[in-house]
């Protein structure tokens, strides 16, 4: 068997649970509060921060406490089309709510009146299924499946919330606007059934939730989620060191954090690198070993991104590399050849529309590990 100390005690990239999950009391307790009794909850920040990871923290610690409340997720990363929704809401929510194939085609049966479901089970019918609809059927009676959810709470006497990642992904539908006002126009009435909205572009959420001239605008509790901050990454370092018999002192933990400026996913990947080479004692050295592998292991992801990229973005972009705040200033635009004010504007939408910037609360890399590769590598600042 697996010693504790040989695991990997840092986890990126996958979500995070048990002593893998650091910090966000607060978060925690707003989103329980909101869960249990039934507040509609948006959580808003830029990708990698943690957000599903503290939706499934909170959704786990519910399921041990509150038996009558089901959670269902769902994922719209690969949903690009309203049918392919409705669809991905259907099987959820028939998955969640009931446990055996044939308990399903009954519920089925009973729920839907105008829309006939069909259902494609596989080797495993208890958790393999997928669920077809007739997108004739769904366009003369959408609201037996946008009211489903609540039906289903109706008809067994439970609450439900709804998880939905990547929702922005609904900004791609071919008619977005009149989709965003039928899912308003239904799911503000329900009273059993809560949902929880969340994804991975912030400006796009942003503007789903927060314009007034959108259907979502005052749906529910927006959560701006905030970075960790710096003393509970250094407490988190040094246990999980701790924990798998090395050392790393309270500075050597900050340099780590601060490196990756707090960021959730990148201060756990540099934290796994030092500790991976780390034998017993961290050292500064070490981190900065660590920090040159991430930087070459990423060369060619950040080449290529840099490559498509236009010289006045790139000039932007060193710009804020190396800290400039007046970026529409005159000695900045003629110093770093922005051409005008107005290209200043469109090249900092550029770079937020392309996931390397985000203007929320001042200017910042979403990825601070790509910029310290464009000041170390390629502008070499």
């Amino acid at each position: 068997m697996e010693n504790d100390r040989d695991k990997a005690p840092f986890m990126f990239g996958k979500i995070a649970s048990g002593p893998d999950f650091t910090n966000r009391e607060k978060e925690t307790t707003q989103l329980l509060q909101n869960f249990h009794v039934g507040i509609n909850t948006i959580l808003i920040s830029p990708r990698r921060w943690g957000k599903s990871s503290l939706v499934k923290k909170v959704t786990e610690h519910q399921l041990n406490k509150n038996k009558n409340i089901r959670y269902c997720f769902i994922d719209l990363f690969n949903i690009r089309t309203e049918q392919e929704f409705y669809e991905a809401y259907v099987k959820e929510l028939i998955l969640v709510t009931s446990t055996k194939w044939e308990e399903r085609i009954g519920q089925a049966k009973k729920l839907f009146k105008k829309i006939i479901p069909q259902f494609t089970f596989g080797v495993n019918p208890e958790n393999e299924f997928s669920v077809g609809l007739d997108w004739k059927e769904i366009k003369k009676a959408p609201e037996e499946i946008l009211n489903l959810a609540e039906t289903i709470c109706k008809a067994k006497k439970i609450k439900l919330v709804v998880c939905i990642d990547e929702f922005q992904n609904i900004s791609f539908f071919d008619d977005p606007l009149a989709f965003q006002k039928k899912l308003r126009a239904h799911w503000q009435h329900h009273k059993l059934t809560s949902y929880c909205l969340y994804g991975s572009k912030r400006h796009m959420l942003m503007e789903l939730f927060s314009s007034p001239s959108k259907p979502f605008y005052k749906f529910g509790d927006v959560m701006y989620l905030e970075k960790i901050k710096e003393q509970y990454w250094i407490s988190f370092i040094k246990k999980r060191f701790r924990e798998t018999g090395k050392n790393i002192a309270s500075e050597q933990a900050a340099h780590i954090a601060q490196a990756m400026e707090n960021h959730p996913y990148f201060v756990q990947q540099l934290s796994q690198q030092v500790w991976l080479l780390t034998y017993k004692e961290c050292t500064n050295k070490i981190i900065d070993r660590a920090l040159q592998n991430l930087l070459e292991h990423s060369t060619i992801l950040y080449q290529r991104e840099t490559d498509n990229l236009s010289n006045t973005q790139l000039n932007l972009l060193k710009a804020l590399c190396e800290n400039v705040k007046q970026l529409s200033s005159a000695e900045t635009i003629q110093h770093y050849k922005l051409g005008t004010s107005a290209n200043v504007i469109r090249s900092k939408e550029a770079l937020e529309n392309k996931e390397i910037i985000d203007s929320i609360g001042g200017i910042e890399f979403i990825d601070p590990l790509y910029k310290t590769w464009l000041k170390r590598v390629y502008f070499k600042i």
